[in-house]
């Protein structure tokens, strides 16, 4: 442990093809001097950013335990470029592959939150088929939300959605954590069916800790089960928590989270 921790940087970089740069927002934390562990990288959810409860806490515990971390902004998130509605889990997945490959590390331990416990999945399948990739050693998903486009907004959308999507290319739904509604485009749900992971066995090669609240009104807590199904060749910890909603931001939950990301370090 560090008693001096350095401040996290903020650094930007420039990602996509010539017509579609975005820049994207990160803030890093070097390790201590001395410290040879995995970089925590930070996944947030949909329309959430870099400074939330759950990413200041994992980068305070990155700190006190002399590790790296690492923290960024989706393009129309945050601190970054690029407008929001352009977004899709592709473009999202190429800014988390660029921001973790803007800081090379030996081994890394990602923690996803909602659709970035998603993006972490399909972060984990993108490292592997690199050499020079760092390993990733552990991931502790909270709420996760793979395939949220397809499993659980598509079978829900009512024909004034339907509608909407075909007539505007987005519909809207109210948000219970903002006054602006949230939006989601054709273009998000249409993306979202060529990275989906459950459709057959996923191979993270590292323990994954899922925490889940049963409360959970926007990612139901037997997703998560539907999740487990498809990681038959990992270790596994799933915590069910019985109050816990959609958030899990509460200081016992926080203290939930630090607890997984220890075990894994």
């Amino acid at each position: 442990m560090t008693n001096d921790p350095q401040p996290a940087e903020l650094s930007h970089i420039k990602v996509g093809q010539p017509d579609d740069v975005r820049s994207i927002a990160m803030l890093h934390r070097k390790a201590a001097q001395g410290t040879d562990g995995p970089m925590l990288v930070w996944l947030g959810g949909y329309r959430s950013d870099m400074t939330g409860t759950k990413a200041l806490e994992m980068d305070r515990q990155a700190a006190e335990l002399g590790l790296a971390a690492l923290r960024l902004d989706y393009s129309g998130h945050g601190q970054s470029g690029g407008a929001f509605r352009e977004g899709t889990i592709s473009r999202w997945l190429e800014e988390s592959l660029a921001a973790i490959a803007a800081f090379p590390a030996r081994q890394v331990i990602l923690v996803g939150s909602s659709m970035g416990g998603w993006i972490a999945l399909r972060t984990v399948q993108e490292l592997k088929r690199h050499t020079d990739a760092p390993k990733v050693s552990g991931m502790v998903l909270i709420a996760p939300a793979p395939d949220f486009t397809s499993a659980l907004i598509e079978l829900a959308l009512g024909d004034a959605e339907r509608r909407s999507l075909e007539e505007r290319g987005y519909f809207e739904e109210h948000s219970e954590y903002s006054p602006e509604p949230n939006i989601f485009t054709r273009a998000l749900i249409e993306d979202g069916r060529q990275n989906r992971v459950l459709t057959g066995i996923i191979e993270t090669g590292c323990p994954v800790h899922i925490l889940q609240g049963m409360q959970d009104a926007d990612v139901p807590y037997r997703h998560a089960l539907t999740l487990i199904e498809h990681l038959p060749a990992d270790d596994v910890v799933l915590t069910l928590v019985r109050d816990g909603d959609h958030r899990l931001s509460r200081p016992q939950d926080i203290e939930r989270m630090r607890a997984a990301i220890a075990a894994l370090v």
